[in-house]
């Protein structure tokens, strides 16, 4: 599993005209399941995801995690996090899981998420979505459970 994190003022995810996640300040996950990718992987992304430190302590070093925050989690699916593109100009999604499998384990890292934390919103998997964020920073990270 993959997931590329920022950290954020507020982030929102739209499908077509009707907003179907909103958060306030935390983190936004952009989420890439891979072929190989189970429960294993899904609960060290959670892991990540909740204890990963990006937020600033009093003398404003990275030592805060969302989980000591407090701070929301909006869980994006992005198959195109997996893409190779070490060569060509077109990317190959080979690295990506197939639709069933990448919807199997997301809804379970969603689930975990949920059950795990509080103010915790989605997109909608496989649909075209529109993502609105205020990055705070920029603090931008690749977390890999490979």
């Amino acid at each position: 599993m993959i997931a590329l994190i920022q950290r954020v003022l507020s982030a929102s995810v739209s499908v077509g005209d009707e907003t179907v996640g909103a958060i306030g300040p935390g983190l936004l996950a952009l989420v890439a399941v891979q072929p190989d990718d189970g429960e294993a992987q899904a609960k060290r992304m959670l892991e990540r995801l909740l204890g990963y430190r990006v937020f600033a302590d009093a003398d404003g070093k990275m030592n805060r995690s969302l989980t000591d925050t407090g701070g929301d989690l909006l869980l994006v699916s992005q198959f195109t996090l997996a893409a190779d593109t070490r060569s060509g100009m077109r990317p190959s999604f080979t690295g990506a899981a197939s639709p069933e499998h990448g919807r199997r384990w997301f809804e379970r890292l969603l689930e975990l998420a949920r059950a795990a934390h509080p103010g915790v919103e989605t997109g909608r998997f496989g649909a075209h979505m529109v993502i609105r964020l205020v990055n705070d920073g920029p603090v931008t990270f690749r977390l890999d459970t490979g």
